[in-house]
């Protein structure tokens, strides 16, 4: 009779287990997304309508987790990038004004580039590329916009 009774109330509470076990997997698999958001990258300060701008984004100084190829806009000389469902983090951008659309940052014959570049913090002008350190910033999964003037040399 006692076994009778005790295997009543496992048959009884069994279903309200399995109910429960179902809801926290639920809430763990929710808790457990990624929230994601959009990051925009407003160009300003180029010099000319010529080629495009390339926009890569980093986790690292040497990662870069996605890029971009952009269309300058000929009236106000701006551009912009927009990485949708981005995860919130730190990352720092590079951009370079691609004149001649060959894909890189050229060079004169003493080591000077030729075409504007920027990053995200806008460092100031100087001999050699800025850190990762002083490129970087908090991206929140509620998203948000930089502007990054690019930096040309004579």
């Amino acid at each position: 009779m006692i076994a009778n009774i005790r295997r009543k109330s496992w048959l009884a509470i069994l279903p309200l287990l399995c109910f429960s076990m179902f809801i926290l997997a639920g809430q763990r698999s929710i808790a457990q997304t990624p929230k994601t958001g959009k990051l925009t990258i407003k160009v300003t300060g180029i010099r000319n309508s010529e080629g495009n701008i390339r926009v890569a984004l980093r986790t690292d100084d040497n990662t870069i987790v996605d890029a971009k190829v952009v269309e300058i806009d000929p009236k106000t000389l701006t551009a912009e990038a927009v990485f949708d469902n981005l995860a919130a983090g730190t990352y720092g951008v590079a951009v370079i004004h691609d004149e001649n659309k060959n894909e890189k940052l050229d060079f004169n014959e003493v080591g000077m580039p030729v075409e504007g570049y920027g990053h995200s913090n806008n460092p100031a002008k100087r001999p050699g590329p800025p850190n990762f350190d002083e490129t970087k910033f908090d991206f929140t999964a509620s998203g948000s916009t930089i502007e990054i003037a690019l930096i040309y040399w004579p």
